[in-house]
């Protein structure tokens, strides 16, 4: 399959070129635009900008989306496929690549994410209305979403398909491990001299991830776009984990009789902690307190991760087969109705509080902190990876103000870190994640979806394992291959 995957193509005029249209120098938005020697163009990733002042970021693309011949998905989260219905919406017509797991996650994110801005639109148009100030145009909607769904294309891990007027380029997706049906982007470009071979990791997960199988290994590479979010640290040991878990449930709910708020992507950090849960209920350590999913998308997600349940590891799915439900536990509740989320709000009672989205950005979390972020006896634990410019990173950096649906709010609650639930590779996970290539053999790698300063650092220890030619491209570069 390798063989006929990376097959040699026809002379042509000009040289592979790729634009880094998203993620360059920061983490969200995800975009990288190749335009081959024939003039098709393949983007990878369509993600939506994420955290303060990104408007203006999100509305243009840097292309014009009617000129897209094919996009390429690596997995579903916002910041990879958020602005997909946006380029649908501005003229983009042609397929969308990706696993049949990351379309099951899109029909539901998607549909999500464009209900969220319409409700945002919604309400930060009211205010401007009142202020006399002009009104704000949506980024898309309900119907661009459902017009995007339309144009997926599942592939399986390993399948070969084609690209291009003739066919040219040969593509393969690779399990990336970072999400349920997330992968590697794997294209074959034809160039005068044969073939140029693309690896684009999307985002690389971990080899011991709770819940998902180890990431693939993949073919020889001659360039690799490659992500780089921790590029510059380790995480906690997995046997920790549960443990420092129980310690934060212990001196929130029991000793402060207070609330912990735990922010949270909807699909898969959600579920790993559901996991964690149960595993502590399961061996009589979860005190007795209500749980709270507050979030329908996560419900739905939940569901989506129960119907992939091949894509487990073997770890959770002996779990499942001697507990016969990984995500259901005493005291553990689903929250959809909105009623209900209110109603969680105005008790007192102590709980933990587990709602998206994980960067605080959008959605039921942001009433949850608003509601809580004064109370002393209260926690914010920030699980996962936060922009610096979203209501998480400016939690996570300990600014005593933050800003939540345009007012200030001074945090008093405890503020508590775990990095134990990342989807994310460390440097080490990642360093792994690229051990079957060849140094040597590979000609350049563009780093991506990471702040600078920890695309410096990854790039040294790179360097320190043999790979020469390490580029960290500027937004909207255009490079030349």
């Amino acid at each position: 399959m390798v063989d006929y995957l990376f097959r040699t193509g026809l002379r042509q005029e000009d040289d592979m070129r790729i634009q880094f249209c998203g993620a360059a120098r920061t983490v969200t938005g995800s975009k990288h635009l190749v335009t081959t020697e024939s003039g098709t163009k393949i983007l990878l990733d369509c993600g939506l900008f994420q955290g303060i002042q990104t408007d203006e970021l999100n509305e243009e693309f840097g292309f014009k989306p009617n000129a897209i011949d094919y996009v390429v998905l690596s997995h579903a989260h916002i910041d990879h496929s958020g602005l997909l219905p946006r380029l649908v919406r501005k003229g983009f017509q042609g397929p969308i690549y990706c696993t049949a797991a990351t379309a099951d996650l899109c029909r539901i994110m998607l549909l999500d994410s464009a209900h969220i801005q319409e409700e945002d639109l919604a309400r930060i148009n009211r205010r401007r209305k009142k202020q006399g100030r002009p009104l704000l145009e949506e980024l898309y909607n309900t119907e661009d979403a459902q017009k995007t769904l339309s144009l997926l294309e599942p592939v399986a891990y390993g399948q070969t398909f084609f690209m291009g007027k003739n066919q040219e380029v040969s593509a393969m997706l690779t399990d990336a491990a970072h999400l349920l049906g997330s992968a590697a982007v794997h294209l074959s470009i034809p160039d005068a001299g044969g073939f140029k071979r693309l690896t684009f990791t999307g985002d690389i997960g971990r080899a011991d991830d709770r819940i998902l199988r180890k990431p693939d290994t993949f073919p020889q590479a001659d360039y690799i776009i490659c992500e780089s979010t921790y590029g510059d640290r380790l995480h906690e040991k997995e046997q920790d984990m549960k443990a420092h878990l129980l310690r934060i449930v212990d001196e929130t709910c029991v000793k402060r009789k207070g609330k912990l708020i735990i922010p949270a992507f909807a699909v898969d950090r959600t579920q790993e902690l559901i996991y964690a849960l149960d595993q502590l209920s399961s061996e009589g350590l979860l005190p007795r307190i209500p749980v709270y999913i507050d979030s329908p998308l996560a419900i739905r997600a939940t569901k989506v991760m129960k119907d992939n349940s091949p894509f487990f590891n073997p770890e959770i799915l002996s779990y499942i087969e001697k507990d016969g439900d990984a995500f259901a536990f005493p005291n553990l509740h689903y929250v959809s109705d909105v009623k209900d989320s209110i109603a969680i709000n105005d008790s007192n009672e102590p709980s933990i509080i587990i709602s998206a989205s994980g960067m605080a950005e959008a959605g039921r979390i942001k009433h949850h902190i608003r509601n809580n972020i004064q109370n002393p006896d209260c926690t914010i634990l920030l699980v996962g990876y936060a922009g610096y410019n979203t209501l998480a990173g400016a939690l996570k950096r300990g600014e005593t103000e933050v800003n939540i649906f345009g007012e200030k709010y001074p945090v008093k609650c405890q503020i508590a870190v775990m990095n134990s639930f990342s989807a994310h590779g460390d440097y080490q996970e990642m360093i792994e994640f690229l051990s079957c290539q060849d140094p040597a053999r590979v000609k350049k790698i563009f780093l991506v979806h990471g702040d600078y300063e920890t695309q410096i650092a990854f790039k040294y220890h790179l360097q320190e394992k043999g790979y020469q030619n390490i580029e960290i491209p500027f937004p909207f570069e255009n490079v030349e291959c």
